[in-house]
């Protein structure tokens, strides 16, 4: 059983979730956050994302892996979700080999 485990690390180094979880915590983020998106940034799965951590270093408990595994998955899942800034073109712009009006001012 510890040999199937033994292969296995975490996804991050249990100081990356330390890490994020104080940033998360950090006065800047936390303003960001609020004038982002309105609301303070949940900073909890950062933490326990790090406890389960030390407990797969100690004890290598399935528990704990699955925890892990599926923590990430859904963090995975939560940036998918963000619509992209730019529209992608299908084709280029019909004029596209033609010069640029470098020289000529541009309508405002």
């Amino acid at each position: 059983m510890a040999g199937s485990h033994s292969n296995w690390r975490p996804p991050r180094s249990c100081d990356v979730y330390w890490c994020e979880f104080k940033h998360c915590k950090s006065l800047l983020n936390r303003f960001h956050e609020y004038y982002t998106y309105g609301r303070a940034p949940d900073c909890q799965q950062w933490k326990e994302d790090y406890f389960t951590c030390k407990e797969w270093e100690m004890n290598h408990s399935t528990k704990a892996k699955e925890s892990l595994q599926e923590s990430e998955r859904k963090r995975v899942a939560a940036q998918g979700k963000f619509t992209p800034v730019w529209e992608l073109r299908q084709t280029p712009p019909a004029d596209w080999h033609l010069p640029l009006n470098q020289g000529k001012p541009q309508d405002s």
